[in-house]
C-alpha cells in the first residue's frame, strides 16, 4: 500500500497583514494576522499554498473545542467556511468578542 501523502506542510513566512498593515513574522504554523484575525484563503491543507481562490477570510466566529479556540472564517471571494486553531498572541479582545457573537461563551 503506498504511504499516506502528508496533509501539513509547515511554511516559515513574514508578511505584512492585508487588513491592517501588522508586520508578522511567521513561526511556521501563522495562518492568520494575530492582530486583526484576517487571513488568507491560500491552502486546501495546511500550509500547501495550493488554494487557486486567494480571496480574504474574515473572522466571523470562534470557540472553544476542548484543545483551545478554533476562529471561524468566511472567505468573502468564493464563500468558503474555514476554522483555524487560534495561537498564543492572537489579539484577546477581538478573539472574546468572536466568541460572544457566535454564542459559544
Amino acid at each position: 500500500m503506498p504511504a499516506m501523502p502528508k496533509r501539513f506542510k509547515r511554511v516559515i513566512e513574514d508578511f505584512v497583514c492585508f487588513n491592517c498593515g501588522t508586520e508578522i513574522k511567521g513561526g511556521g504554523y501563522t495562518d492568520h494576522c494575530p492582530n486583526c484575525l484576517w487571513g488568507l484563503h491560500v491552502d486546501n491543507n495546511p500550509g500547501d499554498r495550493a488554494s487557486k481562490c486567494k480571496g480574504r477570510l474574515k473572522p466571523v466566529g470562534a470557540a472553544y473545542d476542548g484543545f483551545g479556540y478554533m476562529i471561524e472564517y468566511e472567505c468573502l471571494k468564493c464563500g468558503a467556511k474555514k476554522r483555524f486553531g487560534a495561537s498564543e498572541n492572537d489579539n484577546e479582545e477581538l478573539l472574546i468578542s468572536l466568541v460572544e457573537r457566535s454564542g459559544a461563551v
